[in-house]
Parts: C-alpha cells; sequence; structure tokens
C-alpha cells in the first residue's frame, strides 16, 4: 500500500534512466512528482505511464528547481530522488517500516549514495559514498535556494536518523557525456560565485586541477576503480579547473566594461 509521502524528482532528458529509478521505488509513495525542464527524449511519457504527476518547469538552478517541486507535493512526508539514482530494496523496506506504526519518529533521514560507472554491475565495496538527507518533513526542512548546490536545509534542533542501504547512482553515461554535463554545471558555479560575491585568487588557476585530481582520485577514492576511475577523476578535475577559469574570464571581462556572458552584466 502506498504510504502518505511525497516523492519528487527534477529531470530533463532522463528516459534512459528514469524507468529504473520509478520502478524502484514503484507502489512507494501515494504521491509521485517529476517537474520536467523541457525534454525532448520522452521522459515525460514514462514518467506518466508510471504514475507520477509531470509539471513543466523551466530550470533556474537546482536548489530553486527542487524548491518549486517541493511546493507541488501534496504531503508533509517528502522523499526526493534524481532520475538516475535506483534505491535498493533494502532502503525501501526501511521506510516503508518507518510508517507501519504511523509517522517517522525523526524529523529527516540521510541516505547513503554512490557511483555506479559503466561497467560495474553493482555498488564498489569502496567506492566513496554521500549522505545527504533525502527524506524529511517539510516543516522541518527545505532545499538550499543556492543555484549549484542541492542539499536540505534543517531547522535548528531537527532530528535525523539514517536509512539502511546504498542508493546506486548512475551519474556516469559516459566519459563525453560526464564532460558535457561539468561543462555546463562549471557555468552556473562561476555564476554562483558572482552572485555570492565570491573573488577566487588567481594562483587558484595553477593550484586548481592537481589539486581537485587528488581530490577525486585519493580522497575520493577513484583510484580502486581501475583505469575508469583514473579518467573519471581526471573529467572532475577539468570541471573543478573550468570552474575557476570561467569565474576568472567573467572577471576580467567584466573589468574590460563587457557583459559576461548571462546578461548580467
Amino acid at each position: 500500500m502506498p504510504l502518505p509521502l511525497s516523492l519528487f524528482l527534477i529531470v530533463k532528458n532522463e528516459a534512459d534512466r528514469i524507468g529504473d529509478t520509478l520502478d524502484a521505488v514503484a507502489g512507494l509513495a501515494q504521491d509521485v512528482v517529476v517537474v520536467d525542464s523541457g525534454s525532448s527524449d520522452g521522459t515525460q511519457e514514462i514518467a506518466q505511464a508510471k504514475g507520477a504527476r509531470v509539471i513543466f518547469h523551466p530550470f533556474e538552478g537546482y536548489g530553486p528547481q527542487k524548491r518549486f517541486a517541493e511546493d507541488q507535493c501534496r504531503h508533509l512526508w517528502l522523499l526526493n530522488l534524481d532520475a538516475d539514482e535506483v534505491m535498493p530494496k533494502e532502503t525501501v523496506a526501511a521506510i516503508r517500516a518507518l510508517f507501519a506504526a504511523g509517522e517517522p519518529p525523526l524529523d529527516a533521514y540521510e541516505t547513503r549514495i554512490a557511483e555506479v560507472f559503466p561497467g560495474e554491475r553493482d555498488v564498489h565495496p569502496l567506492a566513496y559514498a554521500l549522505v545527504p538527507v533525502r527524506l524529511y518533513r517539510r516543516d522541518k526542512g527545505r532545499y538550499s535556494a543556492s543555484i549549484v548546490h542541492d542539499r536540505v536545509e534543517l531547522s535548528p534542533g531537527a532530528k535525523v536518523g539514517r536509512l539502511p542501504g546504498t542508493i546506486r547512482h548512475r551519474s556516469v553515461r559516459s566519459l563525453g557525456d560526464q564532460i558535457t554535463k561539468l561543462n555546463a554545471y562549471s557555468d552556473q558555479q562561476a555564476r554562483d560565485l558572482d552572485l555570492r560575491g565570491v573573488r577566487i585568487p588567481t594562483l587558484r588557476i595553477l593550484l586548481e586541477f592537481p589539486g581537485a585530481f587528488l581530490k577525486a582520485y585519493v580522497g575520493r577514492r577513484h583510484f580502486v576503480r581501475g583505469v575508469y576511475g583514473f579518467l573519471t577523476a581526471m573529467n572532475y578535475a577539468i570541471a573543478r579547473h573550468l570552474r575557476v577559469a570561467k569565474h576568472y574570464e567573467r572577471r576580467a571581462r567584466r573589468a574590460a566594461g563587457e557583459d559576461p556572458g548571462d546578461g548580467r552584466g
């Protein structure tokens, strides 16, 4: 039986992945909301066929898009997934158990999320994982308004637990697709730095690439994933370099009296 819970996703052109994501949580939530920012590959039709309410909304950044999705939800309890994430049966069962006696006893619950690269059948046992809040009461938390950081900001004193299991994050379709995605994301990051009035020292142009590579390859343990781990660490370092380079370029263009490229002047 579906739970008194709203599941929401923000998507664009996810026809190859959203079906698996929704199938893994089929029947879990009474309300499934998919906010689409202009898919052209049939994503909307797949989501509707699986019982979701599909709502169009132009993309304004990750935080604002998820906030819009939150506002479309019908229930007090919210569960957020990305279209490239597959929740394991263990985690689905744990959520059901939380609602078995009424309402979950805490205000929010973290979930472990780890990447699964092409060619891998499951999460590597030593894979680096994030543990963000994904199940929460809407009166105790809300997604940040940041255009680049999509994290739930909880009210002071909110009680947080953790769900068992690890969500499979299939973020990398291919190395080329990853570069395209990270390049676009670096545009938003450079703009976000402007919006927040942050000025990164020019010296970072020289240091960002090697530092980011070490962060991914060693700190995030991509080295345990073989050659593909090395290549994805390189992509990450390229993306972090682009973030700083575009930030520098925007500053230089503005100093010369030019528009930095997004109409903000």
